[in-house]
């Protein structure tokens, strides 16, 4: 065992790995995770692993026995009712609910518990909705009924709360009302039934909010809303313990909420799309009921206004037959927890939590500077008492800016470790600590970001966060590896940036001198299948002529590349320029297929499909083409055309495609640029560096070939990543300006061998190591023709083995 093993056992060895359990941690992963080898699992805040046990068990249940649907009376129907009946009292054992003052409804999941709270909540224009900011998504939606319905609703910030719970400081946000004009003060009274929700832990942060809120809320709600004149009326509270109660189920017999909502596959893996709502019996009967289904009713005619609802409180609210397959599943994954224990599972993922912690908050770059900010990390007492096994930060850089959180994801992802980011569907929370008011909220939306994309960082802030979260599996070593990953990747880049262009600054006269040729030309006339190589090819203001100037899209429009249809790289395409034939092959089909580059007629309709940001006037194809692509792929599709396809092979009289709305895009469906150039120098140095990396593994024979990275250019000669400082080159008498490095994705990782796509973590792993700039993994260079006045036709045609000349303007 290392030292920083026993350093951590000697902190925490008393609560974390189960001593007192049926089984170790180590027991445990070898035995029932054996999938999770060699992959770190960090979200389990977003969905914990089921394990090979539980499923087993499940398998056995439900392939010895025989389950009918509960509404009737036959014999596989009572034993349905029998597992259902036994399911809803462990879940409410769970949360030591009693059955004379609880009830289980089983739902579609947590949020669908929610929402059937929102909408069958007795809200009047004297009610209020109240809920601290950090709410997921799923309790904001609640605030739809409420105001529409004539409610208040407004969000707290509960700041600091003393444990002896004598003061606290409560910030309240603005109150929420429509049609106000309406609705005067006065007319609040004390018949009023309000809601006030709130987590059991804050799904960004991990914090974890005092129980104490139900007595408050519901005996003195003036000490938390003081002043505020809409705390007048009825309480009844809502715990989302969606998050919290996979480590810290509310105890209901101290606490008794009104409702509590539990969603399974975030406590035991399995099953997914199953959701309980506990609800206090009294509650209950306040819940307004309008639609009625198979199974909530008693009794019902047709052709009247006659319904005769059922009177037991899961009957009237559970819709139809429920999952109840799904539920025989749920007393497996209890048996789980239960011989592990809740305070077991507690202390071990707490220990886990609080040593990253710990080490993140001590990491320092050279000049001193913190790597990392933690989200929700107290610094005097407050009402969040102790936190769950949850981290959320974003990482800095040593002149204080900040590392994008999706480049922590995909770099993550290039070691092994899967972690979540961005806001965790939890606005609220996400806004309050990361700073952000309600204009940046607002600017960040008008420059385009929304919930999952790509944009981490708006003017200079993070729009989200990185999370990584424990699960009762996870061990030590899932851990030291994540933070080992945060100090390769993040602490020690400084030394490593100026080597990404060091040419830009080197002897230029020596770059000038090394003899540089083309080897390679490759076009890829259908956006991302196969390519084909040419030793001489002629140039368009395009690009290459008839690169990437067809595309295949879904019958939803959408535009197909190999990340989502990897079979895409087994299209084999060719042009023959005398023929005026693009011929395309497949192992599928039987029958190569050709396509006269200029029609004899138009068949195809024309329209407009939008790429990148770029709108495209294009020619569709006749059916009998749309069925062979459709068949090569196996998959529905259609094939259409760049509308301009009458190249003149000379720029100067081609100014205007015809095909692209912005007249500064001189593309066909090229993602970025209109060639790609890439160095066999650069190929080898990578090559190098990926065995080094390699050494001492059994069975490593790695090596990255050009195509890998679908050049439009491969040259040789010079020294590697030259590249990376030509400002433009020329080739023969062809001049091109570069547009900077290539920023490199998960598709370069995508092998083809033997009709079979596999995936690894190289090259881009690699690359990621020295290749890094700003969240960039470069490799590559883009580049643009620049075309001349002065070139005559037969000049404009690139040939294999030309003289390469960079920074020759």
């Amino acid at each position: 065992m290392d030292e920083d093993k026993n350093s951590f056992l000697r902190e925490f060895g008393g609560a974390y790995g189960y001593p007192n359990g049926p089984k170790s941690i180590d027991e445990i992963r070898a035995t029932e995770f054996k999938r999770l080898d060699g992959l770190v699992y960090l979200d389990h805040a977003g969905a914990t692993l089921y394990s090979e046990s539980q499923m087993e068990a499940i398998f056995t249940d439900l392939s010895t026995n025989v389950y009918g649907n509960p509404h009737s009376q036959s014999d596989s129907s009572s034993a349905t009712s029998d597992i259902v009946r036994e399911a809803r009292q462990q879940v409410l054992d769970y949360c030591k609910a009693s059955p004379k003052d609880y009830s289980c409804i089983f739902t579609s999941g947590a949020t669908a518990a929610l929402k059937l709270i929102g909408e069958a909540f007795p809200w009047s224009r004297k009610s209020c909705f109240t809920y601290t900011i950090e709410n997921h998504n799923s309790v904001l939606g609640i605030r739809e009924y409420a105001l529409d319905q004539g409610a208040t609703a407004f969000a707290i910030d509960i700041e600091e709360f003393a444990q002896d719970k004598a003061s606290m400081r409560v910030l309240q946000h603005q109150a929420q009302r429509r049609n106000e004009a309406k609705f005067h003060q006065d007319e609040l009274t004390g018949d009023a039934y309000n809601l006030f929700a709130f987590p059991s832990e804050c799904n960004f942060s991990g914090f974890r909010f005092s129980l104490d809120l139900v007595e408050i809320m519901k005996e003195d709600s003036a000490r938390i809303l003081d002043g505020n004149p809409f705390c007048k009326g009825h309480w009844m509270v809502l715990i989302d313990a969606a998050k919290g109660g996979a480590t810290e189920p509310p105890d209901l017999s101290q606490y008794p909420a009104d409702f509590v909502v539990l969603s399974f596959y975030k406590l035991f893996g399995y099953p997914t799309g199953l959701g309980a709502l506990i609800v206090r019996r009294d509650a209950a009967k306040l819940l307004k009921k309008t639609y009625f289904s198979g199974g909530t009713v008693a009794a019902a005619i047709a052709d009247i206004d006659f319904i005769k609802r059922r009177k037991g409180v899961e009957e009237l609210f559970e819709d139809g037959t429920i999952s109840f397959l799904s539920i025989a599943s749920v007393s497996h994954g209890f048996k789980i927890l239960n011989s592990l224990t809740i305070f077991a599972i507690t202390q071990h993922t707490t220990s886990l939590a609080m040593y990253v912690r710990k080490v993140l908050l001590s990491l320092r770059h050279e000049n001193g500077a913190s790597v990392c900010k933690l989200y929700g990390v107290p610094v005097s007492k407050v009402l969040h008492h102790e936190f769950g096994p949850i981290i959320s930060f974003n990482l800095k850089r040593p002149d204080g800016s900040w590392y994008g959180y999706r480049e922590v994801e995909k770099l993550a992802s290039l070691s092994g470790i899967q972690l979540r980011t961005g806001c965790f569907c939890n606005p609220g929370a996400c806004a309050k600590f990361l700073g952000l008011s309600h204009m940046d909220l607002l600017s960040n939306i008008e420059a385009g970001h929304v919930c999952w994309d790509d944009y981490d960082i708006v003017r200079g802030k993070p729009t989200g966060a990185v999370r990584v979260s424990f699960g009762y599996m996870s061990t030590y070593e899932d851990a030291k590896k994540f933070v080992d990953f945060v100090k390769v990747s993040f602490v020690a880049l400084s030394n490593q940036t100026a080597s990404l262009y060091k040419f830009k600054q080197g002897d230029e006269t020596r770059l000038s001198a090394a003899k540089v040729s083309l080897r390679s030309i490759i076009i890829y006339p259908i956006k991302s299948c196969a390519g084909f190589s040419a030793e001489r090819w002629p140039l368009s203001s395009n690009g290459l002529c008839y690169d990437r100037e067809w595309v295949l899209t879904s019958l939803t429009g959408e535009i197909l590349t190999q990340k989502k249809v990897p079979e895409m790289c087994f299209i084999s395409t060719s042009v023959d320029l005398n023929l005026g034939i693009l011929f395309v092959e497949s192992p599928r089909c039987k029958v190569r297929l050709q396509i006269k580059l200029i029609s004899d007629s138009d068949n195809g309709v024309r329209e407009e499909i939008n790429i990148h940001g770029r709108r495209y006037e294009v020619q569709g194809y006749n059916n009998e083409v749309n069925i062979w692509f459709s068949t090569a792929l196996g998959r529905p599709c259609t094939l259409s055309r760049c509308s301009s396809s009458d190249y003149k092979f000379c720029s100067k009289k081609n100014k205007n495609t015809g095909m692209c709305r912005d007249v500064q895009s001189i593309l066909n469906f090229a993602n970025e640029a209109q060639f790609l150039l890439i160095s066999e120098e650069s190929i080898s140095d990578l090559n190098n560096r990926i065995r080094d990396a390699q050494k001492g593994t059994e069975g490593a024979s790695f090596q990255v070939y050009p195509m890998r990275f679908r050049p439009n250019l491969v040259i040789s000669g010079g020294e590697p990543y030259a590249e990376d400082g030509w400002r433009n080159l020329r080739i023969g008498h062809k001049y091109f300006g570069s547009l900077g490095g290539c920023n490199r994705c998960q598709m370069i990782n995508i092998v083809h061998t033997a009709g079979q796509v596999q995936k690894s973590n190289e090259p881009l792993a690699t690359l990621a190591s020295y290749r890094r700039v700003k969240g960039k993994i470069l490799f590559g260079i883009l580049l643009r023709y620049e075309s001349s006045d002065e070139e005559q036709d037969n000049d404009i045609w690139l040939q294999v083995g030309e003289e390469i000349h960079p920074n020759c303007i």
